[in-house]
């Protein structure tokens, strides 16, 4: 004759793997530098230079959305802005 499983043989909550926490997107990073859009943090990065990068390919895309690099450390904003002579 098979048992019926108790409460103790279900699997506990440690036993699962945990979901990333998500972030909200209007939380800022404590340190390197974040990639916003339209004001929301969208990703993190190591260096400015690949904020940027990364920065002027949405620009590129989509030149109507407000983009800026976010330096944690500093607690400042640099606006992204495409080259003179890459504007439409």
């Amino acid at each position: 004759m098979s048992e019926k499983p108790t409460i103790s043989d279900k699997p506990t909550t440690s036993d699962k793997p945990s979901k990333p926490s998500n972030k909200r997107g209007d939380a800022l990073p404590t340190d390197g530098f974040g990639l916003e859009v339209d004001r929301k943090m969208k990703s993190l990065y190591d260096t400015s230079e690949a904020a940027m990068k990364a920065g002027l390919e949405i620009k590129r895309k989509f030149p109507l959305v407000q983009v800026t690099v976010f330096n944690a450390v500093e607690r400042t904003r640099m606006p992204v802005e495409l080259p003179k002579d890459s504007a439409a």
